[in-house]
């Protein structure tokens, strides 16, 4: 019996999966208000409403993108705070794991990108509780660097923001590059390590 329930499981995490993945693919070309669950059903090849036994809509549905999409964010955020060497260094290796990330997950990066201001309201929320969660890391990342002995809590979450705010500004604009020649690639990266720097200078002179 227990292995009976177990393939059960498999079965439909597989077929949970298979919606993600096919409604992924349709929002390379639309946003997800405009998503239609017998669009996904159809991808996918099971019936309509097999859906409802995996999400209650295509607002849940999207939720649970949200979730997959930005949770292959944490350990390369971890990477990069946690990254010792000199300034310059770490904003290099930074911009070199985001550049990497966007080719491995374009979709995902799309779909975050589009929908971080989109018009479906528990997908824009579930978007800020990650980057929230995000900038909390940071934080307590950045708290243990002798560079921030004397910042207070407002001002680490602060800048813990703006290095989240960036490293999304940044994949977006690699996103936009991903097909171009290696030269636009190479400008965009050259923009990145300057603005990624001028967070940097302007925190180790923060509190003089």
């Amino acid at each position: 019996m227990s292995h009976t329930l177990g393939l059960r499981q498999a079965q439909k995490q597989k077929t949970r999966q298979a919606l993600l993945d096919a409604a992924l693919a349709l929002l390379e070309e639309q946003s997800l208000s405009s998503l239609g669950l017998r669009e996904v059903t159809r991808a996918v090849g099971v019936a309509p409403t097999a859906f409802y036994r995996h999400f209650r809509s295509t607002a849940d549905l999207g939720v649970a993108l949200v979730e997959e999409a930005l949770g292959s964010l944490h350990p390369m955020i971890r990477t990069i705070v946690s990254s010792a060497g000199e300034s310059d260094q770490r904003v290099e290796r930074a911009v070199d794991l985001i550049a990497r990330h966007v080719e491995t997950h374009p979709a995902h990066v799309r779909f975050i990108a589009r929908e971080r201001h989109g018009g479906v309201q528990s997908v824009r929320e579930a978007i800020q509780d990650q980057l929230a969660r995000f900038a909390d890391e940071v934080k307590v990342a950045l708290a243990k660097d002798p560079i921030s002995e004397g910042w207070n809590d407002d001002d680490l979450l602060m800048l813990a923001n703006l290095y989240v705010d960036q490293m999304l500004i940044t994949a977006s604009l690699f996103l936009d590059v991903l097909e171009a020649p290696q030269e636009e690639r190479r400008r965009v990266t050259q923009a990145a390590n300057r603005r990624m720097r001028l967070i940097s200078i302007g925190r180790e002179h923060w509190l003089d």
